[in-house]
């Protein structure tokens, strides 16, 4: 027999949980297949072949005789065509197999004389009765009276198909039962109502010892019949005029539940019926399914809500009959698409014998069209999803379907005041109550919603109308983001909270608007660009914001500069290359004379020229915070303000960027500029890592991510986590690292992740992976690439040529870029790596490409990277046989990394360990400097320069200004400076003219 038979067990009633793990235990040693199911019923064992399940069977009610309470543990097996279903039907003839008991359904091929046919039993799934049998081999004799729906009287009805998932819901709806006489599911045609009714009955049915009693009020179309119909179900003889009180009079003394379904055509005559139950008949409950509530005193209503996801992908699979693996994205986008409503998924997954599953998601474009059936058995309103709807509408009266159809014009929710906006009467809210309470509509946190299936039918209900809604949709949304506008610069939390849920419906305005009247489409795209910094939807809000401005590519207005600025403003993360929207606005500004737009734009084109010249972006971001302070606007300025302090963390410049720092990072955060916020915070993060305070930076990196995270946008939320898992990383928290980035690295083929080969060639090569370590980096490092020439390999390229075991074209082209835009980090990066690479063959050029990385390292404040200069000159050291001095400078770099938490490379080699106290960072420092002439350099004198200082001296004898001298080096004219300053202490001169007269009297010097 084909497909799969399935063994469950459980203790009858309550056990220990040490005796749940021990039958676990006794399952698990049971050949076949281990399901884990959160909502199992107890340990669930798979079988391909039932001989091999009765087999396993025996074996476990033999191993149960040797176990604490064994004499309670129930058995049941069921033979079915998957798994699912399966386990199911199983677990629903365990729950009425009494201690001790193994039942098998008649599906188990299995000796007549090894079993007991304990006759025809109804499960509690609600399928028809069915043949059950006793395993009278493990018991010796059949026992007592199987716990089956039949014990109780009832009516419920056979349901033909399996119950899907509801667990979380069967048991809420069980509470209210058991707290309440009277509980009301609501919920829209085909949400599920009925079904999860009956299901709760059947559970229930022991708690009303004169029956569970199913009424179905689809036909009746009178107040009068409803007793009628109640009396016909429950078995009761009632004369027509006096139905009710005769039917009372019978139900006084039962201990029954009613099962009252489809009640909102007659809401007013079941409420009625209802009310007369409550009080002459105290022991009858009754649970009704609605459309809408039946409002009478002690009602408990229960909203019945869509099918989980996961749920309604297996009601669509287990209906469809197959699995569909290679679908399964199709599969997920019908059940969203069709907000896990359980009959239009059982409508849908009737095509499958038809259509594939995308060719059913494709035809949901006409849902109303495609979601038809005629099956046998199934109410004419249940044979489409138009016809499920129609029910519901057919009971509105006229100002509740005006109001409906109008609601179709909102996507993605609505508030009070936006549907008054749109639907023209002064009793909306009351309208809206009505529909809330008829299940048309969905309210939640003080907003509302359609179902999209149930929007689809109001739209096609506005269509056939005729009228016009979106002009007064639009008019809503552009006054709302106009309003909302004075709060960017105020609390841009607030702005999000107040824009963001309506996020569909701007979307749908700017549609119409940029399409039908563009001028009112231009104001709402300038009144919305923040909102596209969120959830990674720049590319989108660029495209829109392109439209706005190419409305009117000639005019020059403050308008067209705010659509402008907006444009460049989202174009910052993801086209920073595209079209020049922030050069074109700060031409338009300066033309407008606006001195606030003009600093917010200097601050973009300067993001701009980061790519290419830092100290023109510099200069940029001085004229911007100039105007801003000028103006007095905070929000302008520290646009500026941010951008110099990433400006002075990639000089190095870690002094001057600290109190910029606790200038503009208070302000940002006040405000909710999460988005900058984010960057400088990094910014700081990086900073503290390079000075020493690497434990310190960890926690402000994740400040960052905390800050970042509300945005929900993959570009901030990316880049703080590659920043924290770079930190962890040199920490040696490796697996921290990885798992941090885990999330992102699931993009890797659906998004650009910003960093994410820089961050993973570090994680990979701090893990020794170097092979991995050079794949992630080598597209950002190309020298082809279309960033080759900017700073961004130069930050990859100490690492890299690392991973590549130091080859001397990729350190020289790292030198050259860093001296390019002057990043001192990582030119001593490159230079020490140098200097290591040379350590054995040139030693003495190894020691000045040393020293001038220390120096480098010093100068700037690199306390945390001084640390690697000092292991470099120790591998030096002892390379030329100075195994004290290696000693001694090894020892200090390994009582710093364990105090400052900075993690050992796993490529660094083992040297000489020494007994005496380590020298402090500083103390390691002036070591080396004092011992220096020892290994060929003195501390003074023209050969006391290192290689970058003679460059200096040569061009400033011949007479070039600092910043003359840094576009040469492409250093900063205050690296200059620092550079000069060293020239000047070595040499014991004052000033140029003193240098020029000494240079010139050593006419040998190179």
């Amino acid at each position: 027999m084909s497909g799969v038979t399935v063994l469950v067990a459980s203790y009858a009633g309550a056990a220990s949980a040490p005796a749940h793990v021990r039958l676990e235990g006794l399952v698990g040693t049971l050949p076949g297949e281990k399901l884990v199911r959160r909502d199992a019923a107890g340990p669930v064992a798979v079988f391909g072949d039932p001989a091999e399940a009765i087999t396993a069977t025996r074996a476990l009610r033999v191993a149960t005789v040797d176990v604490p309470a064994g004499e309670l543990v129930r058995i049941a097996v069921h033979t079915g065509t998957a798994t699912g279903p399966t386990v199911r039907h199983a677990e629903q003839l365990l729950e009425i197999a009494n201690p001790g008991q193994t039942l098998l359904t008649a599906s188990v091929p299995v000796p007549p004389d090894e079993v007991a046919d304990l006759g025809m039993h109804r499960l509690r799934d609600l399928g028809s009765s069915e043949r059950i049998f006793e395993l009278t081999s493990t018991t010796g004799s059949p026992t007592a009276q199987l716990r089956s729906l039949d014990l109780v009287p009832n009516n419920l009805p056979v349901m033909f198909t399996s119950f899907v998932g509801r667990q979380t819901q069967l048991a809420a709806v069980r509470t209210q039962l058991s707290g309440s006489r009277l509980v009301t599911l609501t919920g829209p045609g085909g949400s599920g109502k009925t079904r999860l009714a009956a299901q709760v009955a059947a559970q229930l049915a022991e708690r009303w010892p004169d029956g569970v009693w199913w009424v179905d009020l689809a036909v009746v179309t009178e107040s009068a019949q409803i007793p009628e119909a109640v009396a016909a179900a429950v078995g009761v003889l009632v004369e027509t005029g006096d139905s009710t009180r005769l039917l009372i009079g019978q139900l006084r003394a039962m201990r029954t539940l009613l099962c009252l379904d489809n009640c909102e055509q007659v809401i007013d005559g079941v409420a009625e019926f209802v009310l007369a139950l409550q009080t002459s008949c105290p022991e009858v409950s009754v649970l009704a399914t609605s459309r809408e509530p039946l409002n009478v005193p002690g009602e408990a209503v229960w909203r019945v809500p869509a099918l989980a996801p996961d749920e309604a992908m297996t009601l669509f699979t287990e209906r469809a009959g197959s699995e569909f693996p290679e679908s399964e994205q199709a599969i997920r986008s019908i059940c969203v698409r069709l907000d896990g409503m359980p009959l239009a998924l059982e409508l849908a997954a009737a095509w499958v014998r038809t259509l594939t599953p995308e060719q059913i998601e494709a035809g949901l474009d006409d849902r109303f069209g495609l979601l038809t059936r005629n099956t046998r058995g199934v109410s004419a309103r249940q044979q489409t999803l138009a016809a499920s709807i129609d029910w519901s509408h057919d009971l509105l009266d006229p100002d509740e379907r005006q109001v409906f159809r109008r609601l179709a014009v909102f996507a993605g929710g609505f508030t009070l005041d936006a549907a008054q906006s749109v639907c023209g009467t002064s009793a909306v809210l009351e309208v809206l109550a009505r529909l809330v309470d008829k299940s048309l509509v969905v309210a939640e946190g003080g907003r509302y919603r359609l179902l999209e299936t149930i929007r689809e039918y109001a739209g096609l209900r506005l269509g056939d109308s005729g009228e016009q809604v979106k002009d007064l949709h639009l008019d809503h949304f552009l006054a709302a983001a106009e309003a909302a506008e004075p709060l960017l610069d105020g609390d841009r939390d607030a702005w999000r909270g107040m824009i963001e849920p309506d996020r569909e419906n701007y979307r749908a305005a700017l549609d119409y608007g940029l399409t039908t009247d563009p001028e009112r489409g231009r104001r709402l795209a300038a009144a919305l660009p923040w909102m596209w910094n969120l959830r990674a939807t720049g590319p989108e809000g660029i495209g829109y914001l392109r439209r706005a401005i190419d409305c009117a590519p000639d005019e020059r207005s403050l308008l067209q500069a705010r659509l402008l600025y907006g444009y460049a403003t989202v174009a910052d993360t993801v086209d920073p290359f595209g079209y020049d929207a922030a050069g074109r606005g700060l031409d338009l500004a300066t033309e407008l004379g606006d001195d606030r737009l003009r600093s917010l734009f200097l601050a973009l084109v300067a993001v701009g020229k980061f790519f290419t010249g830092f100290q023109e972006a510099w200069e940029l971001t001085e004229e911007g915070r100039r105007l801003a302070e000028g103006t007095g606007d905070e929000v302008a300025r520290d646009a500026n303000l941010a951008l110099q302090c990433v400006l002075l963390a990639l000089w190095d410049r870690h002094d001057e960027l600290s109190p910029l720092l606790e200038i503009v990072i208070p302000g940002l955060l006040a405000r909710g500029e999460r988005g900058i916020a984010t960057t400088v915070l990094l910014v700081q993060s990086e900073s503290l890592a390079a000075t020493g305070e690497l434990q310190q930076a960890i926690e402000v990196a994740k400040h960052a991510i905390a800050t970042a995270e509300p945005l929900a946008d993959f570009h901030r939320v990316g880049t703080a986590r590659g920043q924290l898992a770079t930190l962890l990383a040199r920490s040696g928290r490796l697996d921290e690292a990885y798992e941090l980035m885990r999330p992102l690295l699931d993009l890797v083929n659906d998004a650009v992740v910003p960093n994410l080969g820089h961050v993973m060639g570090l994680l990979s090569y701090r893990s020794g992976d170097h092979n991995a370590a050079v794949e992630w980096m080598r597209p950002e490092v190309d020298p082809d690439g279309p960033l080759a020439q900017t700073y961004v390999p130069a930050m990859l390229l100490p690492t890299y040529a690392a991973a590549l075991h130091n080859p001397v074209d990729v350190l020289e082209r790292a030198v050259a870029l860093a001296r390019r835009y002057n990043l001192p980090r990582i030119l001593a990066d490159a230079l020490d790596q140098q200097g290591r690479s040379l350590t054995a063959e040139q030693p003495d050029r190894a020691a000045d490409l040393l020293h001038e990385a220390l120096t480098i390292r010093v100068d700037h404040g690199l306390r945390t990277y001084i640390v690697d200069s000092l292991e470099s000159l120790a591998l030096l050291a002892n390379h030329t046989n100075r195994t004290a001095d290696a000693a001694r400078l090894d020892t200090a770099a390994t009582a710093m990394r364990s105090e400052m938490r900075y993690a050992a490379p796993p490529d660094l080699p083992t040297l000489p360990s020494t007994d005496e106290p380590p020298l402090t960072l500083d103390e390691a420092v002036a070591h080396v400097r004092r011992t220096r002439g020892a290994r060929g350099r003195p501390s003074s004198g023209w050969a006391s320069l290192t290689p970058t200082e003679r460059e200096v001296v040569a061009l400033a004898v011949e007479g070039l200004s600092n910043p003359e001298i840094g576009a040469r080096l492409y250093m900063s004219r205050g690296t200059v400076k620092t550079h000069l300053a060293h020239v000047y202490a070595k040499l014991g001169v004052a000033n140029r003219t003193e240098l020029a007269s000494l240079r010139k009297a050593s006419p040998g010097l190179s």
